[in-house]
């Protein structure tokens, strides 16, 4: 390891499942990239909704504590394992470690795959590009690789002011589609500014009722949700599901509609990151900052995360 890579580094660490109260700063080694890593000195990284789900619950994906949390990376690669020839020391990359067990991005270093990575886009700073990996690239995977969202297409997305729900929109707007999002009526304008052409407040309205003969449903609440958002779809439609759990009921009631559904678990894709990219650098693509915080400040962000009211993406930023 370089003589200027220092042997410890700070990272946000528990010892038990709970609360924000549970997250303390903590002293750990600075690892070594492996073949086919790289080492990236983390200038920011991002929160999402499941960061505070495996802050809390047991059983989502992990073992138990202790461990760092945290998938969403931007910073500049420091060091390279055997093997790599993507990047070299001095770049600057933006990512998202492996979903699930990659985790560990709330801490000064990290290491990863390097094709998990693609280089950050020059017109965005740190914490603007910390935002994207994760969410976008849940929508992305759910948009294009899954239901290949086509020019034309009505695209009904709920939840859309949220982490994933911000960027679908502006996803589904660059493949040409008509979108439809959900949102509570203060976040409408924000919506529209990001290019949906129509915008529901679900407490007024029920949207399974108002809304019908869309092609593409990108759901993120629940299965019992996604089961009563299928009354949007057209036959043959695709309903793409974010939550694990029901994903068998979720299948089994779109068999009797005559419509897909799929459970979608986001997976890291240098293709995917590239595209973002390049969408982020064409002005296609911008991430929504709903708040910065320092990485000292985790259980803080975690805290108003956990209250659902924000739109776009909570940031800790590492200096």
């Amino acid at each position: 390891m370089s003589e200027n890579i220092p042997q410890t580094m700070r990272a946000i660490s528990q010892d038990t499942l709970g609360g924000p109260e549970v997250l303390a700063e903590v002293q750990r080694p600075v690892p070594q990239p492996g073949p086919s890593e790289i080492l990236v000195r983390v200038r920011a990284t991002a929160l999402n909704p499941t960061d505070w789900g495996h802050r809390r619950r047991p059983g989502l994906f992990l073992p138990p504590p202790p461990f760092v949390l945290g998938w969403d990376v931007s910073g500049e690669v420091v060091a390279v394992g055997i093997g790599v020839t993507l990047f070299q020391p001095g770049d600057e990359v933006f990512g998202m470690l492996p979903y699930p067990h990659g985790h560990g991005a709330a801490a000064e270093y990290v290491t990863g795959p390097t094709r998990a990575f693609a280089r950050k886009p020059a017109n965005l700073d740190h914490i603007q590009a910390a935002a994207i990996p994760l969410a976008a690239l849940t929508a992305w995977q759910s948009l294009v690789d899954t239901a290949n969202v086509q020019q034309g297409q009505r695209v009904l997305i709920h939840a859309a002011a949220g982490g994933v729900g911000h960027f679908a929109v502006q996803i589904a707007k660059s493949r040409g589609a008509y979108v439809i999002g959900t949102a509570s009526s203060a976040n409408h304008e924000f919506l529209h500014a990001l290019g949906a052409d129509e915008v529901i407040d679900y407490h007024a309205v029920d949207v399974h009722e108002t809304v019908r003969d869309v092609d593409v449903i990108l759901d993120p609440i629940d299965a019992d949700h996604a089961i009563e958002s299928m009354r949007s779809l057209r036959p043959q439609g695709v309903l793409v599901s974010l939550r694990a759990l029901g994903a068998e009921s979720l299948v089994s009631a779109a068999a009797e509609r005559g419509v897909r559904a799929v459970l979608l678990l986001v997976e890291a894709d240098h293709a995917g990151m590239t595209a973002l990219a390049e969408l982020a650098e064409s002005g296609a693509l911008r991430p929504a900052i709903a708040g910065t915080f320092p990485l000292a400040d985790a259980a803080k962000a975690h805290a108003l995360g956990e209250t659902g009211r924000t739109a776009g993406k909570l940031v800790l930023t590492v200096d």
